[in-house]
């Protein structure tokens, strides 16, 4: 199954991308499923499904969330326990709170430039998943995250990143195992039972719905 695991909606300030034109869209894209991943909020949960949709397209709302050492893709246990985290905190916090409760969190283009995730999480073995291509990194922040994760035994997955429409499904993952649910994209994540893939289709331009 391949997932879009990094999909910002319009509920994030820097993106414009409406959560029905990913609807619409996704399964014509060549998605299985797109994870919901706006930055600090789970507020889509009150406008989408969680789950299997009527199309066949697995919906997981999950969050980007900042510290000062890097961002990360939480997941899990549930889109409450994730708003319920508190703004700022540091990095080794969250990765621990994240495990505790169950869920999985992905260090997020994590040899950005400008947003890299710092040292002392990988020496600590914090982080288990590694965003290994992003959609909107250049190819040498991507190749070297891809490296990292091979070098380090991590498990790697890829995700668009996207703020519109036209960058939906630009990287993606590969899970190897079917993905229905919150509880199995998490497992299957731990479980590094994925590998990150680059665009299914060529750059399509979309009309945005009204």
């Amino acid at each position: 199954m391949r997932f879009d695991l990094h999909v910002h909606t319009d509920l994030s300030p820097c993106s414009s991308l409406g959560l029905r034109d990913i609807l619409r869209h996704a399964r014509r894209l060549g998605l299985d499923g797109v994870c919901l991943t706006d930055h600090g909020t789970t507020a889509v949960r009150h406008l989408v499904r969680e789950g299997v949709q009527d199309d066949g397209l697995c919906v997981v709302i999950g969050m980007e969330y900042e510290t000062a050492e890097g961002d990360f893709l939480v997941f899990g246990p549930s889109p409450v326990a994730q708003e319920d985290l508190p703004p700022g905190l540091p990095a080794r916090e969250l990765l621990h709170r994240v495990e505790r409760a169950g869920g999985a969190a992905v260090a997020a283009h994590p040899f950005r430039a400008s947003r890299p995730v710092g040292g002392r999480i990988w020496g600590e073995g914090l982080c288990r998943v590694v965003e290994a291509h992003n959609g909107r990194n250049t190819v040498l922040e991507n190749r070297r995250a891809e490296e990292f994760a091979a070098r380090h035994r991590l498990a790697a997955t890829g995700g668009s990143d996207a703020h519109r429409l036209d960058e939906l499904g630009r990287a993606v993952t590969r899970f190897e195992v079917p993905v229905c649910s919150r509880q199995e994209l998490v497992w299957a994540l731990l479980a590094g039972l994925c590998r990150p893939e680059g665009s299914l289709v060529p750059p399509v331009s979309f009309r945005s719905a009204a």
